[in-house]
């Protein structure tokens, strides 16, 4: 039995849709996970023998006056799961990067997150490698889906409530649907192999700027909102984001015979999923 934590957000829901009854699926309500002996009892009595991890603190600007609660759940929450004696599948973030690069981050690359989000995400990636026998890293990236609240789901409503949006031009990385992301773990599950502990990097393909998804999100939905570019000074948030965020997806691609969407394809995919439901 799998056990799929952080169930109630976009890539928990994904799962949901993709495994069925072959896993639990939990929350902060049905588990705890920076209850260390929760964590063991709850895997130990449900037969747990794989355990996907989607819970994360994700507010990534409240995270900057809210450290003690991101490291409990990002870093601290890991390390649970990782004790648990099972093999684990954590999801992590490109916010470990500083965003200064010039071409796509690969899994060799240093880290230097500069904001607490990242900070945390990191301290958790080091302490499930620490901690687990068996666990894959798998670090994504601009994540959207049409569970929840995320970029595309917000730019929809404001497009269809403005004529007019700003959105920046200078912060460059790659949308990831959740669904794709969902459907690759389920296919990398039978290949995980005793005592495998690696970092992987999973988007969708391609490379655009908030504005180009902004712009293509408003084309394809065809609402006739004008999106304009600004730059990120324009823009200030508490948490600075990376200005360069692209992940290198060639060494999950080869380990697992993964083919992965362009993300133009994946948002065409998930705005017909959103019209469906609206």
């Amino acid at each position: 039995m799998f056990l799929v934590t952080g169930a109630n957000g976009q890539l928990g829901n994904e799962l949901r849709l993709l495994l069925g009854e072959r896993a639990i699926y939990t929350d902060r309500g049905e588990l705890d996970i920076t209850n260390a002996g929760q964590v063991r009892e709850f895997a130990a009595g449900n037969g747990i023998d794989l355990i996907i991890n989607c819970a994360a603190y994700t507010a990534v600007d409240k995270a900057e006056g809210d450290e003690e609660k991101a490291y409990a759940i990002n870093a601290l929450g890991a390390a649970n799961l990782a004790q648990a004696g099972v093999p684990l599948i954590h999801v992590s973030t490109d916010y470990v990067f500083d965003g200064g690069a010039c071409r796509p981050y690969t899994e060799e690359d240093k880290p230097a997150p500069e904001t607490v989000y990242g900070r945390t995400k990191l301290a958790g990636e080091k302490l499930v490698m620490e901690n687990a026998d068996t666990a894959l890293i798998i670090r994504t990236a601009w994540l959207y889906s049409s569970f929840g609240g995320n970029f595309v789901k917000t730019m929809l409503r404001l497009g269809k409530e403005k004529d007019v949006l700003n959105v920046v031009f200078d912060q460059t990385g790659t949308p990831t649907y959740a669904r794709d992301l969902a459907e690759a773990i389920v296919k990398i599950i039978p290949q995980i192999k005793p005592g495998m502990k690696e970092i992987y990097h999973f988007s969708n393909e391609g490379v655009c700027s908030w504005y180009d998804f902004a712009v293509e999100i408003m084309q394809t939905a065809e609402l006739p909102c004008k999106v304009r570019p600004i730059e990120s000074k324009d823009y200030p948030t508490p948490a600075t984001r990376p200005f360069y965020s692209v992940l290198n997806k060639g060494k999950i691609k080869e380990a697992f015979g993964l083919e992965i969407n362009h993300w133009k394809k994946s948002l065409n995919d998930c705005l017909k999923k959103i019209s469906l439901t609206d």
